[in-house]
């Protein structure tokens, strides 16, 4: 069985740690000084374990095993949320780091290949999933172009200024790249509630994002009476009631919606809000059932709408933002290496579930199969400073995810010869 050094891993997961750290958890927004210098580290670490890596043209981390193929990609992403656990996505590029070097010292599997990956902005500070969707292929120049983070900085002067304009993208190598694997925290309580210590994926949701923007009229606080009031805000408020309503009775155990933002028009409390907007997003791994939310929320809008048209009162529009992402479903065969490694590891202390969340692997599952294994977080927490993870689980899912590569390649070889 190939070994991995939990004493070497969890350094490494610390250092990176150290790249943007404030309090228990890490700021580390993509493209920004520290995410670069996050960056440089890496590419360094991944040389000084045998790989070629660079940072390509769009600021991922690419480091290229020497061996010839077959080969397996393990990766996710190091960038963070604003207010950033310090192992959503870092821990899975660490796992692949560690893993590349656990199979090069063991006598029977240093011939085998393992790239790493960690791809560049799947928080989406600027263009979501960028670095998988560069590597699959599509046209991201357009999104480059157009994309700006919060601050309104531009991608584009962003990528011209960290001098990584113009360099070469990492892409997919057909034939010799044959599976992806993408270790990661789970985000969510399930495997802690039942006290399990493995996720073996089988689905990731899909998901769909819109703006309602509702439209009255603003008006002074005090003098407008209640019954003449053309009140935005509250008319958003009545309609999340009614969308939640109507969402329940679509959704199963695992469906999930979430009003994320809200902005009122002019946002005084001495003014009747004239527009609000609210951004909405909801996810479900069953297409059909994502359609049907579809459906019902634009038979709420024009109901809305149709209701208020006498009065003159408020009206809604709603718009959706950007394409819909649907439901990926991960490969079976290479969920069945992850479910044995678990099985010899931690006997009965595993099970199969979907990921409530998006991934690189959705993206990169269109060039070649793909995996997932998840590890448990504690309290469900993920996306905030406090997310943790016990250090016996990391160091045994990392155990787990390196039993499953080597067995997935010398499975990939043996049939390639």
């Amino acid at each position: 069985m190939v070994k991995i050094d939990p004493n070497r891993l969890m350094g490494d997961l610390k250092r990176l740690r150290s790249f943007g750290a404030t309090g228990p958890g890490v700021v580390r927004l993509s493209l920004s000084p520290v995410d670069l210098a996050a960056r440089e580290w890496l590419a360094a670490r991944m040389t000084e374990a045998g790989l070629d890596a660079r940072i390509d043209g769009v600021g991922t981390v690419f480091g290229r095993s020497r061996n010839s193929g077959p080969a397996l990609l393990i990766g996710s992403h190091t960038d963070t949320q604003p207010t950033g656990g310090w192992l959503d996505g870092a821990m899975g590029v660490m796992y692949g780091l560690e893993i590349a070097r656990a199979l090069a010292e063991n006598d029977a599997t240093r011939h085998l290949a393992v790239d790493v990956a960690s791809w560049i902005d799947e928080e989406g500070t600027f263009s979501g999933l960028l670095g998988s969707r560069s590597f699959v292929g599509d046209a991201v120049d357009e999104s480059i172009r157009g994309a700006t983070n919060r601050q309104g900085e531009r991608l584009e002067d962003v990528l011209k200024a960290a001098g990584l304009a113009g360099r070469p993208r990492a892409r997919f190598e057909a034939g010799r790249q044959v599976a992806y694997l993408e270790p990661h925290i789970e985000q969510g309580g399930r495997l802690e509630a039942i006290g399990k210590s493995i996720g073996v994926v089988t689905t990731i949701v899909g998901l769909r994002e819109a703006r309602l923007r509702f439209t009255g009229q603003r008006n002074h606080a005090g003098t407008t009476p209640m019954a003449i009031r053309r009140d935005a805000g509250a008319a958003l408020v009545a309609f999340i009631a009614r969308m939640n309503d109507a969402f329940k009775q679509l959704a199963d155990a695992d469906t999930v919606w979430t009003v994320g933002r809200i902005n009122l028009d002019p946002g005084s409390m001495s003014v009747v809000p004239g527009a609000a907007d609210m951004y909405l997003q909801f996810r479900d791994a069953n297409t059909a059932r994502l359609q049907a939310m579809d459906q019902r929320l634009a038979e709420l809008v024009r109901d809305f709408n149709v209701q208020n048209a006498a009065q003159n009162a408020v009206s809604v529009e709603l718009q959706t933002i950007d394409e819909p992402i649907e439901p990926v479903s991960m490969d079976a065969t290479l969920a069945e290496h992850i479910a044995r490694a678990a099985e010899a590891l931690a006997p009965g202390q595993w099970l199969r579930m979907p990921s409530g969340a998006a991934h690189d692997a959705q993206v990169i599952a269109r060039c070649m199969p793909a995996c997932m294994m998840f590890v448990p977080s504690i309290g469900g927490v993920s996306h905030d400073f406090i997310e943790d993870t016990a250090e016996e689980h990391i160091v045994l899912g990392c155990q787990v995810a390196a039993t499953a590569a080597a067995s997935m390649l010398l499975e990939a070889s043996a049939k390639r010869s």
